[in-house]
């Protein structure tokens, strides 16, 4: 995985104008809109966008979507007591803050307790401790159940069932998911397997990218991209 990141660059730079890698495409179409542009009419589908939040970090701090301005997300869904994939999908989102741990202003981590009645910013903190969590830019989050489960069904759409966010309510997933720079889902990934977590950390580099490739400068931008420098 050391070097996924480099790699990653060096393809980029051969065949990206080349139309070779693919985009990440977007998901949760909400509505077709009729556009008129010079009397000729067409139509654009509007894709749904990640609502605001605020939740409270494992450094305490209260944060929200207004924090990771210009930055790429990845979330995931979790519990500090969880002994069954969480300690995999916590290992795995590790090793992709690992490869951008030179560009920590392009990504942001964010995993959502699904306990957090239980998980206090206390827990949080020492979960985050022993599991080497770097909080430049990996947030364990904790807030209000209804509000975390609400975001899980109806804005990451990580789960199909329907609850209340009660005490008998709980969500348990695997999935990853990747948000755009503009709020946008653009990729689901199985948090467990390995390939996936490739496919994912290529994403977000990609994602950084796909908007800078006419601007000046844009090879400079790829080598500080991947060098860290």
């Amino acid at each position: 995985m050391a070097i996924l990141v480099p790699l990653t660059g060096y393809l980029i730079v051969d065949h990206y104008g080349k139309n070779a890698v693919p985009i990440p495409r977007y998901f949760i179409p909400e509505r077709i809109d009729t556009v008129v542009r010079d009397g000729k009419t067409s139509v654009d589908t509007v894709f749904h966008t990640i609502s605001d939040f605020e939740m409270t970090n494992q450094l305490g701090n209260k944060v929200s979507l207004k924090d990771m301005e210009g930055k790429v997300l990845l979330v995931d869904f979790f519990f500090t007591s969880c002994p069954s994939i969480c300690p995999t999908l916590t290992k795995n989102l590790r090793t992709i803050q690992s490869a951008y741990v030179k560009n920590d202003t392009l990504l942001q981590i964010l995993s959502f307790s699904v306990d957090p009645v239980r998980d206090s910013v206390d827990r949080l903190r020492k979960y985050a401790y022993e599991h080497q969590v770097n909080p430049d830019n990996w947030w364990l989050l904790t807030g209000d159940k209804k509000e975390i489960y609400d975001l899980a069904r109806h804005q990451f759409f990580v789960s199909v069932t329907e609850g209340d966010g009660g005490p008998d309510d709980f969500v348990h997933t695997e999935k990853l998911v990747l948000i755009d720079k503009d709020k946008h889902i653009r990729g689901y990934y199985n948090g467990l397997d390995s390939n996936d977590i490739k496919r994912a950390a290529t994403d977000i580099a990609i994602l950084h990218l796909e908007k800078d490739k006419h601007r000046p400068g844009f090879l400079k931008f790829l080598k500080k991209l991947f060098s860290g420098s």
